[in-house]
């Protein structure tokens, strides 16, 4: 009998984003770095290196304001708190995100109201938000996920005419566009992070920008204490946290700024050759997206199909693992957002529950037959690690062990 399984492949290690390998840090951080620390000035607000990169985000995106914070995280919380909602209204959210994206929501003592997803890209639609929306609905966040663009033309169309404001989690979405469009200038309100596996990064930080100059008021009070920094009788005016970034994660961040679109260009190269590579590749879908959309491949995410490939999106990672040495994610999430204990059980302030206490059963109602694309999704999805420190060759390494996974489980 002839042998039909593939021969192993020399194995390669790809770059990593958690190290040196696949991230741009180098002589120009320690510059600016080194500059920072000089000045022995390593706050934001007597520094200049944070207003240098708020500015100069603002510009790149074309917005009239960009303030830096924490994380990303503190990047959502800002603009939550800056929408302001009363104890128990509503906010719409996806299924599919990190928990760094909800739970500002219930510190702003609002009910997170889980829209599901389009199970081909795992973003909301518009059809999707507007199942979710009632008389309580403050806000509507839209997260970009992996770097694809939700379709904000749809969704922009259906919040303005029902008056509720769109804030835009861009996370993981940095300079990718919709009808040519920078998302996170779309909406009132764009989030931004600089944790460690996103396009830039200070290992943690984040970036909130508007065009609205009473929301930026509020951002910017919010990351400030409230306290009003230049003005005549300057006061703590409201509820609010310390959520600065240092002048030593601004000089990091101005410095990565720079190389911003040559990352993005070389993710979309070459996850648009992976593309070509494995486009006619039984049991495997590439990355889906509308032709209005632009993608910036934060990670690059394959749709697998369990009835082609045994064991499906599981058993594909299995074998890139342990044949290949390469680590990817099937599910991305291994549970939709709703299905965490504090959700689950409403764990948040001591024994309160609060806000939970406050929610009409609608909006906490996690019934699975609500989110029919969110279950499909993550049964399918297989999220492969991307940076921009790869070549030609580790994508040809990636593309080869893809074949031969697939030659491999289905032969089995």
């Amino acid at each position: 009998m002839v042998n039909m399984m593939p021969k192993p492949a020399a194995s390669m290690q790809l770059p990593s984003d958690q190290n040196a390998s696949g991230r741009t840090l180098g002589a120009e951080e320690i510059q600016l770095l080194s500059e920072a620390i000089n000045s022995g000035t390593l706050t934001s607000t007597k520094g200049t290196f944070v207003k240098a990169l708020e500015r100069d985000f603002a510009e790149l995106l074309g917005i009239k304001h960009a303030y830096a914070c924490a994380s990303g995280s503190a990047a959502v919380h800002v603009a939550i708190a800056a929408i302001d909602p009363e104890p128990g209204d509503e906010i719409i959210t996806t299924s599919v995100t990190d928990m760094g994206a909800l739970t500002p929501i219930l510190y702003q003592g609002a009910i997170p109201v889980f829209a599901d997803v389009d199970p081909t890209t795992w973003n909301v639609t518009a059809e999707t938000i507007e199942q979710c929306i009632s008389d309580r609905t403050k806000a509507i966040i839209v997260t970009h996920l992996f770097g694809n663009p939700c379709n904000m033309t749809e969704i922009m169309a259906l919040a303005e005419a029902r008056g509720i404001p769109v804030i835009e989690d861009t996370a993981q979405s940095f300079l990718a566009t919709h009808n040519q469009q920078p998302v996170g200038a779309i909406g009132a309100i764009g989030c931004f992070s600089l944790q460690q596996g996103k396009h830039i990064t200070t290992g943690e930080g984040g970036l909130v920008v508007t065009n609205d100059d009473a929301l930026a008021r509020r951002m910017y009070l919010y990351i400030n204490k409230a306290w009003g920094y230049g003005d005549p009788k300057p006061d703590h005016y409201f509820l609010a946290l310390n959520y600065r970034m240092t002048e030593l994660q601004g000089a990091v961040a101005c410095a990565q700024l720079t190389k911003l679109r040559g990352v993005v260009n070389k993710r979309r190269r070459l996850a648009n050759r992976l593309t070509s590579l494995i486009r006619d590749l039984a049991g495997i879908t590439p990355p889906q997206q509308d032709t209005r959309n632009a993608h910036v491949f934060w990670k690059y995410c394959l749709m697998v199909d369990s009835e082609v490939i045994p064991d499906g999106a599981v058993g594909l990672a299995k074998w890139l693992k342990e044949n290949r040495g390469i680590f990817s994610a099937p599910r991305y999430i291994q549970k939709p957002a709703f299905r965490c204990a504090v959700f689950q059980d409403q764990r948040t302030f001591g024994s309160s529950r609060f806000p939970f206490t406050l929610a009409r059963p609608e909006a906490v109602n996690y019934d699975e037959a609500k989110f029919p694309g969110t279950f499909q999704g993550l049964e399918h999805v297989l999220v492969l690690p991307w940076n921009e420190s790869y070549t030609e060759e580790h994508v040809a390494y990636i593309a080869q062990s893809l074949k031969d996974a697939v030659a491999a489980l289905s032969a089995a």
